[in-house]
């Protein structure tokens, strides 16, 4: 099953949607008019039945295959927002909102999934059932725990769900992906250390916070050299330090750090946790300050499952020919939720020699369609063959 000719066929019609798509960026929970262009797109395939607000701004699909015998249902998902970042492409079809653009090709995946959907529909060349998603926020949001917590698996029945991401660098149209952890956990913290201020010149008069947070960004590299195992991943990173006053003189009362730490198991996202308070508040302490920690738990860890990983792979080399073993990733994906409701797998689809995703340069490439597609479609007519 090399690339479908029918998605030959609909490449220049399905690069107009992303396209607009991508004109037309929306962030976070906030893609009403993304999620309405999906949803009567949808509705015109002949879909049997279109849910929108699942998830907020979710939109979800159903298309029943020629026969229900199997009694099978899958699920196949595609994230809709963008990120708020000023594009840099100088694209015809630039992004219209200044601020957020398509930087992370979810407009690519969207209209990818709209043309299975659209192909799907033609032929439901298939036993059983496919349930297509259109999850809001993804980049930050947490919306596939969202329509996940709206109920969607037990309300379709979805008993395995499948994504997927371009990623530049990969060779177009060609496929990666790994059993097991593949995305990293994302968590969030924030430090506020108070000591007391005064002039720069008197020192000895104050409680220098700034010192002991300076102590306290070197110490938390530790956590990766020193405490966790060193054949595992594990990454703490300070991205802000603000200190209370921005005078040259003046020894601020207040510092608060803010950082990311991203683990790929449960046991190193406890003990990244468990050491951040220890050594904040430990050092905080020796240097007669006080430090409050806030730790945030956001994305878990995203664990392909072994047999639809296999599975994904299968239909995978049978669209391009081979499938490589992706690398271990240190990104976020919050298609982890999904992950932890129902078995199921994430798999990579190469954008060929562009710009990293997140970049301002960015742009999904359009020749990635016809692969993305076949694979989507081969999914349900491999997994629920018709008689």
């Amino acid at each position: 099953m090399p690339v479908k000719n029918r998605f030959a066929e609909l490449q220049a019609e399905i690069t107009a949607w992303r396209r607009d798509l991508h004109e037309n960026p929306e962030l976070l929970f906030d893609t009403h008019r993304t999620s309405g262009v999906v949803a009567d797109k949808l509705r015109a395939f002949g879909c049997d039945e279109v849910v929108e607000g699942i998830g907020r701004t979710g939109v979800v699909g159903v298309i029943k295959g020629k026969a229900q015998s199997s009694g099978k249902v899958i699920g196949l998902r595609a994230d809709m927002d963008a990120l708020p970042i000023t594009e840099n492409t100088g694209v015809e079809y630039a992004s219209k909102t200044p601020g957020a653009m398509h930087a992370c090709g979810h407009d690519g995946h969207t209209a990818m999934l709209l043309g299975a959907a659209k192909y799907l529909s033609e032929t439901r060349n298939f036993d059983g059932t496919v349930v297509v998603i259109f999850q809001p926020a993804e980049e930050g949001g947490g919306g596939g725990k969202v329509m996940c917590d709206d109920g969607m698996m037990d309300r379709w029945g979805i008993q395995e769900v499948y994504g997927m991401h371009n990623w530049p660098g990969q060779p177009l149209g060609s496929f990666a992906i790994r059993p097991g952890a593949f995305f990293a956990a994302t968590d969030v913290f924030e430090v506020t250390i108070e000591g007391r201020g005064g002039h720069a010149a008197k020192p000895h008069e104050t409680i220098d916070p700034t010192v002991t947070s300076a102590t306290i960004v070197t110490a938390l590299q530790s956590i990766a050299s020193r405490n966790a195992d060193p054949v595992s991943q594990i990454v703490v990173s300070i991205t802000s330090f603000v200190t209370s006053s921005q005078a040259f003189n003046v020894i601020p009362a207040r510092v608060t750090l803010r950082g990311t730490v991203r683990t790929l198991s449960a046991e190193n996202r406890d003990l990244a946790e468990e050491r951040i308070n220890q050594l904040c508040t430990g050092i905080a302490s020796a240097y007669n300050c006080s430090a409050k920690v806030e730790y945030t738990r956001n994305y878990p860890v995203m664990v392909n499952h072994d047999e639809q990983t296999a599975f994904a792979a299968e239909v995978a080399r049978e669209v391009s020919g081979d499938c490589a073993d992706a690398p271990l990733i240190m990104g976020g994906e919050d298609f982890a939720f999904m992950l932890e409701e129902r078995p199921g797998a994430y798999i990579l689809v190469g954008n060929g020699d562009t710009a990293m995703v997140h970049s301002p340069e960015y742009n999904f490439n359009d020749e990635a369609i016809p692969a993305g597609c076949s694979w989507w479609a081969g999914l349900a007519e491999r997994r629920m063959p018709a008689a």
